[in-house]
């Protein structure tokens, strides 16, 4: 039997975290490895997804504009970066072959003024350089490399927003998350790229601010506002888009609930907006995150039971593989 390159690499990521655990949790992980495995080794007639059978882009785009269906969208944080270095193109076609929906990616902005992909304010984490990216042109962003979580210098270079919506588009749909600031410059990247029903971009802001700033965008493009549990204004914030201007999606973070914002989930979707919830650490979730659900999936339930439709995750394969065994995932 030959074993999936992508195999090898979701065994060593597993190894690593295997060693800070307990045996009770050991046994957990090797349970998902073997759901990982099973999953990766079956043959196409038997529903295995792969980038020969995935969705065509126009499906993808109908199930997300279609807020009432039971397909849950599953997002890739910064790319499927536990198996390729975050924010890289290797990233984002990994999201592709592995049957993702959306791949999130972040934009910066170079010193003379090109849209890059980067999380943080400054190359220091991620590449063999120092210092901002806004200090940076990017002709010199593109003389380092990318480091992997060791230090390790690789071959992969800090792509450009423009490269990475080529590389997605008629593929995947794209999350640009850190480009509210820059939504004009973003635009003229997408429409350059005919990428515009594929992109969303979001922001914390309220429906009159984006509309007073950004508003001529606002018909050509997806926007989905941010909001944030536990908050006052969050339900204010909510009716006045539903109200007004119907988004996209909302993405909700949920710390706690005390106001009862999530038993207005499924009348949100009925409305025409889908609901985006984070899986990435517990204050995003009140408390339902990946880590609890690498060690039990069925922590995802709590999304499915609560008209959650679209879930950003860094562990897409396993919630792709949990949501295909309900008949919730393509």
């Amino acid at each position: 039997m030959e074993f999936p390159p992508r195999l090898f690499l979701s065994i060593s990521h597993h190894f690593s975290a295997i060693k800070k655990l307990n045996k009770m949790k050991c046994y957990h992980y090797l349970i998902i490895g073997f759901l990982l495995f099973s999953s990766s080794c079956k043959p196409q007639s038997e529903g295995n997804q792969s980038s020969h059978n995935r969705p065509t882009i126009e499906a993808l785009i109908k199930n997300l504009e279609d807020t009432k269906n039971d397909q849950i969208m599953v997002i890739a944080h910064r790319g499927v970066s536990n198996h390729a270095l975050e924010n890289s193109l290797q990233a984002i076609q990994n999201s592709i072959e592995i049957g993702v929906d959306i791949v999130e990616i972040d934009i910066r902005e170079t010193k003379d003024e090109q849209l890059v992909l980067m999380h943080d304010p400054s190359v220091n984490r991620t590449t063999n350089g120092k210092g901002n990216v806004n200090d940076w042109t990017l002709d010199g962003l593109k003389t380092l490399s990318l480091v992997d979580s060791l230090g390790a210098v690789t071959h992969y270079k800090i792509p450009t927003l423009e490269e990475a919506l080529l590389l997605s588009k008629d593929k995947i749909l794209v999350n640009l998350d850190k480009s509210y600031k820059y939504f004009d410059k973003c635009y003229e990247v997408i429409n350059k790229t005919g990428t515009l029903k594929q992109v969303i971009i979001k922001g914390e802001k309220t429906r009159s601010q984006v509309e007073s700033a950004y508003g001529q965008y606002l018909d050509e493009i997806y926007f989905m506002p941010i909001v944030q549990l536990p908050n006052k204004n969050t339900k204010k914030i909510i009716d006045d888009y539903l109200k007004h201007r119907v988004p996209i999606a909302f993405e909700i973070i949920i710390r706690r609930d005390p106001a009862g914002v999530i038993d207005n989930f499924d009348e949100i979707r009925k409305k025409g907006a889908n609901i985006w919830v984070n899986a990435l650490r517990k204050n995003h979730n009140a408390g339902h995150d990946d880590e609890k659900a690498v060690l039990d999936p069925t922590v995802y339930d709590w999304y499915i039971e609560n008209n959650i439709n679209m879930v950003q995750t860094n562990q897409p394969e396993l919630l792709i593989h949990y949501l295909r065994t309900k008949g919730l995932h393509w």
